[in-house]
């Protein structure tokens, strides 16, 4: 008896229904005019990149000392020891660095994507809407929590399950949440995006506004650890990412509510890792801190930053992309870009009087006056 094998003209048919993702033309952007300067491009962010891959790199370090080496110099020439005096400082920062991270945050855990239920809150669009949407195109379980609403059909396509819900208000985190659970999951992976803010001094601002910024802005934190995290610990596995500002170590004119709603979350973040830490069965639960700068979003899309070379913009994929590395690697960590929000706190421990020249300077308590100034300006026009 012959074995009937199916040839390529018997192979077994397949679905013909094929996913379509709906076409967005990409929106026309401001490109620069011509006769503007080569420098335009140039920022501290990216020379301290650059360098970081050269000389202040221990593999390229040491490949100077071979250099070196290779044309015969001595050992005891004033080149050579120079030469490997900066190679053995720069691999001994580079193990401090990973040593220093291991005691602070643990040893990493095991993350598929397939087993995750991530949950964000005000992931419709901005820095949400891209995390939502780049792990939907990676077959990711997500739920995103926001007021805004998403079309069935574009939903489907983005691969995501929206809930309508305000973060603000517990009772609906907590209904929603319930949902979430029937629907995806426990979920594993809780991404506080969710912000809003008012350009106004402390005068001007009406006690219904900032107490709205406060419940969106750093209750619905709290809201959504007490809804989510105990499914963390039971599973034994989660990570929690908070989404900060580099205004909540700065402070800035009209402003006041979302600086101050940020620098909660500062002391938010930091309390829950010292909880965490104690409480049995949180081992593999990882946090992330995210304290950007001013990013290219609606929420400041009028307040341009005064120096683009000390304080350059960042886009939200640039921070999206440093948190979903942290994310997928199952470990802790901040995020902080540009360069400055890194080391921003220094400046508290500066003399008062060099503080505030370094703000007069910068023309951080300004930036939203300029902005509205010009925004005046051009409506005028019109």
């Amino acid at each position: 008896m012959i074995e009937h094998r199916p040839s390529c003209i018997e192979a077994p048919t397949m679905s013909s229904t094929i996913k379509t993702v709906p076409f967005q033309p990409p929106k026309k952007i401001q490109r620069p005019e011509a006769d503007a300067p080569w420098h335009q491009y140039l920022t501290i962010d990216l020379i301290w990149y650059v360098l970081g891959y050269t000389i202040f790199h221990p593999f390229v370090s040491w490949i100077f000392v071979l250099c070196l080496r290779a044309q015969y110099t001595k050992y005891e020439a004033p080149e050579m020891r120079i030469a490997i005096g900066w190679s053995v400082l720069m691999s001994a920062t580079g193990i401090f660095g990973i040593v220093s991270d291991r005691v602070a945050f643990g040893p990493h855990r095991e993350v598929d994507l397939s087993e995750e239920v991530i949950v964000i809150t005000g992931g419709v669009d901005g820095l949400g809407g891209l995390l939502a949407e780049t792990y939907g195109m990676r077959n990711a379980n997500i739920a995103v929590l926001d007021l805004k609403t998403v079309d069935k059909g574009e939903a489907e396509a983005r691969g995501v399950a929206y809930y309508q819900c305000d973060v603000g208000d517990a009772q609906q985190v907590e209904a929603t949440a319930a949902k979430i659970v029937k629907d995806l999951g426990p979920p594993t992976i809780l991404i506080n995006n969710a912000g809003i803010v008012h350009t106004k001094s402390i005068l001007e601002s009406t006690a219904a506004e900032v107490e709205q910024t406060f419940r969106v802005n750093t209750i619905s934190h709290f809201t959504t650890l007490r809804a989510f995290l105990p499914h963390m610990i039971a599973e034994s596995r989660g990570t929690i990412v908070t989404v900060s500002s580099v205004l909540g170590h700065l402070g800035a004119a009209n402003l006041s509510a979302y600086c101050a709603s940020k620098a909660a979350l500062l002391a938010l973040h930091h309390s829950l890792r010292a909880e965490l830490a104690n409480m049995p069965g949180a081992e593999e639960i990882k946090t992330i801190l995210v304290q950007p700068g001013q990013m290219s979003t609606k929420m400041f899309e009028h307040v341009h930053a005064p120096s683009k070379f000390f304080g350059p913009l960042v886009t939200p994929a640039e921070i999206a992309q440093r948190i979903i590395r942290l994310v997928d690697k199952g470990e802790s960590g901040e995020v902080a870009l540009p360069l400055y929000s890194r080391y921003i706190q220094v400046l508290g421990c500066l003399p008062h009087g060099i503080q505030h020249i370094a703000r007069r300077w910068s023309g951080l308590d300004t930036a939203v006056q300029d902005g509205q100034s010009k925004l005046k300006e051009k409506a005028e026009k019109k």
